[in-house]
Parts: C-alpha cells; sequence; structure tokens
C-alpha cells in the first residue's frame, strides 16, 4: 500500500528515493499520484517544504530466462550530481581553476571547465560539503538540498544570495533587502530595473544560477 512523505527542509528526491529502498527517484516522481506536484517542481531535487509525495509500493520484476545459461541484468541508476560554478570577485566565471571539493569528509580535487563549472557525482544521502578555491582564498560551505524553488521568497532569496546579491536571512527574507539585490542584478543583466520578479528577470535568473 502506498504512503505519503512530506517534505522536511534540506530534503530532495534523490534522498528520499534512497530513505525508501527505492534504486531510481523516477519512480517516485512518476506516479501518478505526484502529478500534480511535478507540475508544480521544475526539478525533483528542489523540493519545498510541506511539498507531499506519494511513495508508491515497490513492484517486483520478473524475466523469462533459461536455467542452463548465465544472465547479465543491468540497472539504471541515475546519479545524482553537486554542480557549482566559481565566479571572481567581479561575478565573472572562473575557467581551468584548481578547486577542492569536500563532501561527507571526502575531498576531490577539481578543476572548473571553461564555463567555471566544477561537478562531481555524490552520494544521494550527503548532506555537507565545502568548496575551497585557493586563487580566491576562500572556503565556501554548501548545504546540499537546502535550496527552495525560485517561487517562494526563500528560494529566490537563496539564489540572489549564491550569486553575492543578497545577504540577509533566507528563511525570513526582508522584503526591502530582496528588492534592492533584485534591482542590482537586473542592472547588471540589462534588465528593466523595477525590483519585481517579473518573467524576463525570473528567466535571467535561472539561466544566471543555473536552476
Amino acid at each position: 500500500m502506498s504512503t505519503s512523505h512530506t517534505v522536511q527542509q534540506g530534503e530532495h528526491l534523490s534522498g528520499i528515493a534512497k530513505k525508501y529502498g527505492f534504486r531510481n527517484y523516477e519512480s517516485i516522481w512518476n506516479h501518478g499520484d505526484n502529478a500534480d506536484l511535478k507540475t508544480k517542481r521544475a526539478n525533483p531535487n528542489v523540493l519545498y517544504p510541506g511539498d507531499v509525495l506519494v511513495i508508491p509500493d515497490k513492484a517486483q520484476k520478473t524475466a523469462n530466462c533459461a536455467t542452463t545459461a548465465m544472465h547479465t541484468f543491468h540497472l539504471t541508476m541515475p546519479k545524482l550530481k553537486l554542480r557549482v560554478i566559481v565566479r571572481d570577485r567581479a561575478g565573472k566565471p572562473m575557467p581551468n581553476t584548481d578547486c577542492e571539493l569536500e563532501v561527507e569528509g571526502e575531498k576531490y580535487q577539481l578543476k572548473t571547465d571553461a564555463k567555471g563549472l566544477v561537478e562531481k557525482p555524490i552520494s544521494p544521502t550527503a548532506v555537507n560539503g565545502v568548496l575551497r578555491v585557493p586563487q580566491l582564498q576562500i572556503e565556501a560551505p554548501i548545504m546540499i538540498g537546502h535550496l527552495d524553488p525560485i517561487d517562494v521568497d526563500s528560494g529566490l532569496a537563496g539564489r540572489l544570495a549564491n550569486l553575492g546579491y543578497y545577504h540577509g536571512d533566507l528563511q525570513n527574507a526582508n522584503e526591502d533587502e530582496l528588492t534592492s539585490a533584485l534591482e542590482e542584478f537586473q542592472c547588471d543583466f540589462g534588465i528593466a530595473v523595477d525590483g519585481k520578479f517579473g518573467p524576463q528577470t525570473k528567466a535571467k535568473l535561472i539561466e544566471v544560477h543555473g536552476c
């Protein structure tokens, strides 16, 4: 019998699927009872506290095989990737830059690509990370799964904070500070400066931030 799961802060679907014993989060995401939530949330790994997921029963699969031969079965298991764009203090992406990524105590020596992107497959249960950029002499904590959807104030504030525009409380975003951050972002990217989160500003923020 299916059950329901109420999303908590910091949870994402890959981790939730792992918790309930699913190798592939799509078994949950594509279930018909989750259609409304799937329409509402564009990214299954960017959910909002209070969202409710229906967790279906796990279905057994069978295959007809000859008993006198050896058979190989391949399981599809989507990988969860941590993706970060490294920017200099002027906000420009830093290509081919050495970085150290630490996730749950494991350290990885990485280099950004031509667009300043660094990415690493991680465990779906990972929670904490740190990105170190020696060239900038910075050490940035990473809270995996804590980015809220862009259509709520905390998600808007989180993206603006990641880009260096907002410096206030993410969960209780100050309206005046958020408006000021939006105006600065709009000014930098050639959008009409009105401090409002309209379609053009939203599209550009998704483009620049990456999600």
